[in-house]
């Protein structure tokens, strides 16, 4: 079986490569959007699995038209080619956050999407676009929707909260109560190859998701232990933090609203979809488990 992965160069798209390549049964071949694609190219391929994007910009300095570019317009362009094509079977890399930058419960497929950042919008529009073309006899089209992707080799918010953690500062936002969704690659890797090889399971919309969420203060206490030390995490009173996050958004300080806002926010994203449609009870990897791996490997490196 031969796959295509657009992206390959990136924390996901190397991983999922890696992880193909143990199995004997699949061929990846990389496939990169910024040349021109013929169809002769992708025609003997079993599926593509369309990685490549733009990245939601936290330091806000790409222009909105970048993600519409590149997570929009590519991606329709490859959707015309895939239904032209031979190809059984389309994966598209979406986000939770096309569907809701704030979340109010558990995130489930259900909700209309309603994105209010040029990131969120943009994959948004790009998942209209496919859902609005029909699709020929025999062929699939899934949408997968990961939350926080994390890994070995991930470079994220994760490894500079790990960086605070491990020369000892305390967290001052421990008396905020949160909960969040996080994705272990291991977990990712394996959904992605149940779906391309087993043709049982129907297309459509899936979160993706750890089995169980975590709140901040039971990351940084997972990443204290793992250092060997107590996790010093200090309970001043939210009123408090809330005006000091007000006084940062006039006078350009470290600590402002947005950023309080992202360290402090629940966000829980439900996979009882996708785990119905794999006909399996959980996922192979607890949610502590990989992000101790992924830990472990900030101090490796």
């Amino acid at each position: 079986m031969r796959i295509l992965i657009t992206g390959s160069s990136g924390f996901v798209g190397t991983s999922l490569h890696n992880y193909f390549n143990k199995n004997d049964q699949i061929e990846v071949t990389a496939l990169d959007l910024r040349k021109p694609v013929a169809l002769e190219m992708i025609s003997d391929a079993a599926a593509i699995i369309h990685l490549a994007g733009k990245a939601h910009d936290l330091k806000k300095t790409s222009k909105d038209e970048e993600y519409f570019t590149v997570n929009t317009t590519l991606t329709k362009t490859l959707f015309d080619l895939f239904l032209k094509s031979n190809i059984n079977d389309f994966i598209y890399f979406s986000s939770v956050k096309a569907v809701a930058d704030a979340v109010s419960g558990v995130l489930t497929e259900e909700p209309v999407p309603n994105p209010k950042t040029p990131y969120g919008r943009s994959k948004q529009q790009a998942e209209a676009y496919l859902l609005s073309q029909e699709l020929p006899k025999g062929k699939r089209l899934i949408i997968i929707r990961p939350c926080m992707i994390h890994g070995p080799g991930n470079k994220g918010n994760l490894n500079l909260l790990h960086k605070v953690v491990k020369i000892g500062l305390p967290y001052p936002l421990a008396a905020f109560k949160n909960l969040r969704s996080f994705l272990a690659i291991d977990n990712l890797n394996y959904v992605i190859e149940r779906l391309i090889t087993d043709q049982s399971i129907p297309g459509g919309i899936y979160n993706v998701a750890d089995d169980d969420p975590l709140s901040t203060n039971e990351v940084i206490r997972i990443m204290s232990q793992l250092e060997g030390h107590k996790a010093k995490l200090w309970k001043i009173s939210p009123q408090l933090i809330k005006m000091i996050a007000a006084v940062g958004d006039k006078l350009w300080l470290p600590l402002n609203a947005e950023r309080l806002r992202k360290l402090t926010e629940s966000y829980i994203v439900s996979n009882e979809k996708l785990k119905m449609a794999l006909n399996i009870k959980q996922l192979p990897i607890k949610a502590t488990v990989g992000l101790e791996k992924t830990i472990q490997s900030f101090s490796s490196h």
